[in-house]
Protein backbone atom coordinates (compact mmCIF):
# COMPACT_ATOMS: atom_id res chain seq x y z
CA UNK A 1 0.00 0.00 0.00
CA UNK A 2 1.08 3.70 -0.48
CA UNK A 3 1.64 6.09 2.06
CA UNK A 4 -1.92 7.75 1.04
CA UNK A 5 -3.68 4.28 1.81
CA UNK A 6 -6.09 4.12 4.55
CA UNK A 7 -5.00 1.24 6.17
CA UNK A 8 -7.83 0.85 8.71
CA UNK A 9 -10.37 1.36 5.93
CA UNK A 10 -9.02 -0.92 3.88
CA UNK A 11 -8.90 -3.60 6.58
CA UNK A 12 -12.35 -2.81 7.43
CA UNK A 13 -13.84 -3.21 3.70
CA UNK A 14 -12.12 -6.37 3.70
CA UNK A 15 -14.08 -7.68 6.66
CA UNK A 16 -11.03 -7.53 9.53
CA UNK A 17 -12.17 -7.17 12.91
CA UNK A 18 -10.11 -3.85 13.91
CA UNK A 19 -9.18 -3.50 17.70
CA UNK A 20 -7.83 -0.46 19.54
CA UNK A 21 -7.17 1.48 22.20
CA UNK A 22 -7.83 5.24 23.33
CA UNK A 23 -5.26 7.41 23.89
CA UNK A 24 -5.38 10.53 26.44
CA UNK A 25 -2.32 11.27 27.93
CA UNK A 26 -1.41 14.05 25.24
CA UNK A 27 2.38 12.23 24.90
CA UNK A 28 3.95 11.44 22.20
CA UNK A 29 6.11 8.99 23.94
CA UNK A 30 3.50 7.02 25.43
CA UNK A 31 1.27 7.07 21.85
CA UNK A 32 4.93 5.45 20.43
CA UNK A 33 5.10 2.54 23.19
CA UNK A 34 1.42 1.22 22.64
CA UNK A 35 1.42 2.09 18.86
CA UNK A 36 3.68 -0.88 19.21
CA UNK A 37 1.56 -3.05 20.88
CA UNK A 38 -0.75 -4.77 18.25
CA UNK A 39 -3.26 -2.93 18.35
CA UNK A 40 -4.84 -2.20 14.64
CA UNK A 41 -5.92 1.42 15.99
CA UNK A 42 -5.50 3.99 18.07
CA UNK A 43 -7.91 6.76 19.38
CA UNK A 44 -6.06 9.91 19.90
CA UNK A 45 -8.73 12.21 21.87
CA UNK A 46 -9.09 16.05 21.73
CA UNK A 47 -12.97 16.26 23.37
CA UNK A 48 -11.95 14.56 27.06
CA UNK A 49 -8.09 15.29 27.06
CA UNK A 50 -5.53 17.72 27.45
CA UNK A 51 -4.48 17.05 23.38
CA UNK A 52 -4.16 20.16 21.67
CA UNK A 53 -3.26 20.33 18.07
CA UNK A 54 0.61 20.75 18.32
CA UNK A 55 -0.12 17.35 20.53
CA UNK A 56 -1.73 15.84 17.55
CA UNK A 57 0.44 16.17 15.28
CA UNK A 58 3.23 14.73 17.67
CA UNK A 59 1.38 11.87 18.47
CA UNK A 60 0.81 11.06 14.40
CA UNK A 61 4.61 11.24 13.85
CA UNK A 62 5.08 9.36 16.77
CA UNK A 63 2.93 6.54 15.50
CA UNK A 64 4.13 6.27 11.79
CA UNK A 65 6.88 3.15 12.77
CA UNK A 66 4.65 1.36 13.94
CA UNK A 67 1.46 -0.91 12.67
CA UNK A 68 -1.45 0.69 14.47
CA UNK A 69 -3.50 3.42 12.91
CA UNK A 70 -4.13 7.04 13.89
CA UNK A 71 -7.91 8.05 14.49
CA UNK A 72 -8.50 11.04 15.75
CA UNK A 73 -11.55 12.06 17.91
CA UNK A 74 -12.18 16.06 17.36
CA UNK A 75 -13.86 18.11 20.12
CA UNK A 76 -16.47 19.14 17.83
CA UNK A 77 -17.81 19.65 14.29
CA UNK A 78 -16.25 22.41 14.26
CA UNK A 79 -15.19 22.83 10.42
CA UNK A 80 -12.26 24.88 10.94
CA UNK A 81 -10.69 22.42 13.75
CA UNK A 82 -11.28 19.56 10.89
CA UNK A 83 -9.62 20.95 8.55
CA UNK A 84 -6.33 21.40 10.67
CA UNK A 85 -6.52 18.03 12.11
CA UNK A 86 -6.83 16.66 8.50
CA UNK A 87 -3.83 18.78 7.41
CA UNK A 88 -1.88 17.11 10.19
CA UNK A 89 -2.07 14.15 8.12
CA UNK A 90 -4.78 12.29 9.85
CA UNK A 91 -6.80 10.20 7.60
CA UNK A 92 -9.85 8.92 10.43
CA UNK A 93 -11.64 11.09 12.05
CA UNK A 94 -14.44 10.62 14.74
CA UNK A 95 -16.88 13.27 15.19
CA UNK A 96 -18.80 13.69 19.03
CA UNK A 97 -22.17 14.03 19.58
CA UNK A 98 -24.28 14.01 16.36
CA UNK A 99 -27.93 13.50 16.89
CA UNK A 100 -28.86 13.96 13.55
CA UNK A 101 -28.76 13.73 9.87
CA UNK A 102 -28.15 17.70 8.97
CA UNK A 103 -25.47 17.81 11.47
CA UNK A 104 -23.83 14.28 10.25
CA UNK A 105 -24.29 15.51 6.59
CA UNK A 106 -22.26 19.13 7.82
CA UNK A 107 -19.84 16.89 9.63
CA UNK A 108 -18.84 15.21 5.99
CA UNK A 109 -18.85 18.68 4.51
CA UNK A 110 -16.35 19.80 6.99
CA UNK A 111 -13.94 16.55 5.29
CA UNK A 112 -14.39 17.38 1.46
CA UNK A 113 -13.57 19.91 -0.34
CA UNK A 114 -16.01 22.73 -2.56
CA UNK A 115 -18.32 21.97 -4.60
CA UNK A 116 -18.59 18.54 -2.20
CA UNK A 117 -17.70 20.03 1.02
CA UNK A 118 -16.23 23.23 2.95
CA UNK A 119 -12.92 21.76 3.74
CA UNK A 120 -10.13 24.77 2.94
CA UNK A 121 -7.69 24.09 0.37
CA UNK A 122 -4.02 24.20 1.40
CA UNK A 123 -1.19 23.36 -0.95
CA UNK A 124 1.32 21.53 0.58
CA UNK A 125 0.24 19.97 4.17
CA UNK A 126 2.01 17.28 6.29
CA UNK A 127 -0.97 15.41 4.87
CA UNK A 128 0.57 15.77 1.08
CA UNK A 129 4.01 15.21 2.60
CA UNK A 130 4.62 18.57 1.82
CA UNK A 131 3.72 18.85 -1.98
CA UNK A 132 5.55 15.26 -1.99
CA UNK A 133 2.25 13.29 -3.05
CA UNK A 134 1.37 15.17 -6.29
CA UNK A 135 -2.32 13.72 -6.42
CA UNK A 136 -3.22 13.95 -2.54
CA UNK A 137 -6.08 16.25 -3.08
CA UNK A 138 -7.58 14.12 -6.05
CA UNK A 139 -7.22 11.15 -3.84
CA UNK A 140 -7.63 12.06 -0.29
CA UNK A 141 -11.09 12.02 0.34
CA UNK A 142 -11.60 8.22 -1.05
CA UNK A 143 -9.32 7.53 1.74
CA UNK A 144 -10.59 9.61 4.40
CA UNK A 145 -12.55 7.73 7.44
CA UNK A 146 -15.38 9.53 8.86
CA UNK A 147 -16.90 7.84 11.92
CA UNK A 148 -19.68 10.13 13.89
CA UNK A 149 -20.55 9.41 17.54
CA UNK A 150 -24.45 8.85 18.60
CA UNK A 151 -24.38 9.44 22.48
CA UNK A 152 -28.23 10.45 22.75
CA UNK A 153 -31.83 9.27 22.91
CA UNK A 154 -32.09 11.70 20.11
CA UNK A 155 -29.52 10.01 18.20
CA UNK A 156 -31.18 6.80 18.65
CA UNK A 157 -34.41 8.14 17.53
CA UNK A 158 -32.28 9.58 14.14
CA UNK A 159 -30.40 6.64 13.66
CA UNK A 160 -31.09 4.82 10.38
CA UNK A 161 -31.12 8.49 9.03
CA UNK A 162 -27.48 9.55 10.56
CA UNK A 163 -26.24 6.23 9.26
CA UNK A 164 -27.96 7.02 5.60
CA UNK A 165 -25.96 10.24 5.67
CA UNK A 166 -23.40 9.79 2.08
CA UNK A 167 -19.74 10.11 3.39
CA UNK A 168 -20.73 8.40 6.82
CA UNK A 169 -18.53 5.24 7.18
CA UNK A 170 -18.79 4.25 10.39
CA UNK A 171 -21.53 4.80 13.35
CA UNK A 172 -19.67 5.11 16.67
CA UNK A 173 -21.73 4.53 20.48
CA UNK A 174 -20.65 6.56 23.23
CA UNK A 175 -22.00 4.08 26.15
CA UNK A 176 -20.89 7.08 28.38
CA UNK A 177 -23.03 9.66 27.38
CA UNK A 178 -25.56 7.52 25.96
CA UNK A 179 -26.11 5.58 28.84
CA UNK A 180 -26.20 9.16 30.87
CA UNK A 181 -29.28 10.22 28.24
CA UNK A 182 -30.66 6.94 29.12
CA UNK A 183 -31.15 8.18 32.56
CA UNK A 184 -27.90 5.62 33.77
CA UNK A 185 -25.59 8.25 35.31
CA UNK A 186 -22.50 6.16 35.40
CA UNK A 187 -24.35 3.07 34.42
CA UNK A 188 -22.60 2.26 31.43
CA UNK A 189 -22.49 -2.07 31.80
CA UNK A 190 -25.75 -1.30 33.27
CA UNK A 191 -27.85 -4.53 31.56
CA UNK A 192 -30.83 -2.50 29.93
CA UNK A 193 -27.83 0.33 28.47
CA UNK A 194 -25.77 -3.01 27.62
CA UNK A 195 -29.06 -4.84 25.71
CA UNK A 196 -30.25 -1.07 24.11
CA UNK A 197 -26.32 -0.74 22.70
CA UNK A 198 -26.38 -4.83 20.90
CA UNK A 199 -29.86 -3.66 19.77
CA UNK A 200 -28.15 -0.45 18.54
CA UNK A 201 -24.98 -2.08 17.18
CA UNK A 202 -27.66 -4.42 15.17
CA UNK A 203 -29.22 -1.37 13.62
CA UNK A 204 -26.39 -0.14 12.43
CA UNK A 205 -25.24 -3.13 10.50
CA UNK A 206 -28.26 -3.62 8.83
CA UNK A 207 -28.25 0.28 7.51
CA UNK A 208 -24.59 -1.04 5.71
CA UNK A 209 -22.84 1.51 8.14
CA UNK A 210 -20.00 0.04 10.15
CA UNK A 211 -20.55 -0.47 13.92
CA UNK A 212 -17.84 0.84 16.79
CA UNK A 213 -17.53 1.36 20.54
CA UNK A 214 -15.33 1.75 23.19
CA UNK A 215 -15.34 -0.72 26.64
CA UNK A 216 -12.70 -1.60 29.20
CA UNK A 217 -15.02 -4.39 30.34
CA UNK A 218 -13.26 -7.08 28.28
CA UNK A 219 -17.00 -9.38 28.93
CA UNK A 220 -19.11 -6.96 27.07
CA UNK A 221 -16.09 -5.85 24.09
CA UNK A 222 -16.65 -9.86 23.12
CA UNK A 223 -20.45 -9.57 23.54
CA UNK A 224 -20.40 -6.50 21.69
CA UNK A 225 -17.94 -8.07 18.83
CA UNK A 226 -20.45 -10.85 18.25
CA UNK A 227 -23.13 -8.19 18.24
CA UNK A 228 -21.69 -6.47 15.16
CA UNK A 229 -18.87 -3.70 16.26
CA UNK A 230 -16.22 -4.07 13.41
CA UNK A 231 -13.78 -1.30 15.13
CA UNK A 232 -13.47 -1.82 19.03
CA UNK A 233 -11.78 -0.05 21.63
CA UNK A 234 -11.09 -2.37 24.81
CA UNK A 235 -9.39 0.17 27.06
CA UNK A 236 -7.56 3.42 27.29
CA UNK A 237 -4.02 4.21 27.75
CA UNK A 238 -5.43 6.28 31.24
CA UNK A 239 -6.68 3.64 32.17
CA UNK A 240 -4.11 0.63 32.02
CA UNK A 241 -1.88 2.74 33.50
CA UNK A 242 -3.73 3.21 36.39
CA UNK A 243 -4.95 -0.02 37.47
CA UNK A 244 -1.53 -1.67 36.58
CA UNK A 245 0.17 0.60 38.84
CA UNK A 246 -2.52 0.30 40.98
CA UNK A 247 -2.12 -3.04 41.10
CA UNK A 248 1.71 -3.16 41.63
CA UNK A 249 1.79 -1.28 44.32
CA UNK A 250 -0.95 -3.47 45.91
CA UNK A 251 0.97 -6.38 45.68
CA UNK A 252 4.16 -4.67 47.91
CA UNK A 253 2.52 -2.77 50.20
CA UNK A 254 -0.77 -5.06 50.91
Amino acid sequence: MDVLTNRFKAALRAGRQQIGLWCSLASPISTEIVAGSGFDWLLLDMEHSANDLRDIYGQLQAIMEGEAHAMVRVPSDEPITIKRILDTGAQSLMIPNIDDAEQARRAVAATRYAPRGVRGFSQAPRAARFGRIPDYHARCEDEIFVAVQIESRRALDNLEEIAGVEGVDGVFVGPGDLSTSLGYLGQQNHPEVVAIIEETVARITRTGKLAGILTANEDLARRYIAAGTRFTAIGSDMGVLARATEALAARFKG
